[in-house]
C-alpha cells in the first residue's frame, strides 16, 4: 500500500498552502513545507489553461537543487479560468466584488497543475473542475468578503467556506481540485514513483 512505502520517504510540499498541506494529510501522509517564493509570472502567449502546469513546473525546478535521495518534491498552481480569461487573486474588496458578481450564476473551471518531484524521476499533471455558482445577490456577496476575506484565493472564493456552502450550484470533477490539489489523482500518480 502506498502509505507504508512513503513511510521511509520525505514529503515535501513547496507551497505555504495550509488547504494543500492538509490535503496531503488528510490522505494520510506526513509533510514537510519548503515554500519556493517564485516570481509567478508567465508569458502572455501561454494559454490560459497551461498557465497552472507551467507554474508547477517552475516552482519544482526552484526547489530541485534542494531535494535529497529520500525526498518526494509536490508543487502546485491553481487557477480559475471564467471565458477563458485567468482570475487571478483579488487585489482589495471591490476587485473581490468584482470577481464574485462575474461568477454568480455563471460556470467557470477551476485548474490545479501539479509536479511530483525526486532526484531522477517528475511526474506532471494537471486537474480540471467545473463550477457552477447559484445567483449571488451583492448583500451575500458583501458578507462573504467581509467575513472571510478571500484575499489570498484564485477567483476570490475557497469553496471549502459559507460561499462554498450556500453559492455552489454544481460541480464536475474533483472538489479537492478547487480546494487547491486533486487528492485522488495525486495519490494515484504518487504510485507511480514505484
Amino acid at each position: 500500500m502506498l502509505i507504508e512505502k512513503l513511510k521511509s520517504y520525505n514529503i515535501i510540499l513547496g507551497s505555504n498552502s495550509p488547504r494543500r498541506k492538509k490535503i496531503i494529510e488528510e490522505i494520510g501522509f506526513k509533510v514537510n513545507v519548503l515554500a519556493s517564493n517564485i516570481d509567478e509570472s508567465y508569458e502572455n502567449s501561454l494559454e490560459s489553461k497551461l498557465v497552472p502546469i507551467y507554474l508547477a513546473k517552475k516552482k519544482s525546478k526552484a526547489l530541485k537543487n534542494k531535494i535529497k535521495t529520500n525526498d518526494i518534491l509536490i508543487t502546485a498552481d491553481t487557477v480559475v479560468l471564467y471565458n477563458n480569461k485567468i482570475l487571478s487573486k483579488p487585489i482589495n474588496k471591490e476587485d473581490a466584488k468584482k470577481t464574485l458578481l462575474q461568477l454568480s450564476s455563471n460556470t467557470h473551471q477551476v485548474i490545479t497543475g501539479v509536479c511530483i518531484t525526486t532526484i531522477n524521476k517528475k511526474i506532471s499533471f494537471s486537474s480540471t473542475t467545473e463550477v457552477t455558482f447559484n445567483k449571488m445577490d451583492e448583500g451575500e456577496i458583501e458578507f462573504y468578503i467581509n467575513n472571510y476575506k478571500p484575499f489570498d484565493k484564485a477567483g476570490s472564493y475557497g469553496i471549502q467556506e459559507w460561499i462554498g456552502l450556500i453559492g455552489i450550484k454544481e460541480i464536475k470533477g474533483s472538489y479537492s481540485n478547487v480546494v487547491g490539489l486533486p487528492s485522488s489523482r495525486l495519490y494515484h500518480e504518487l504510485k507511480k514513483l514505484f
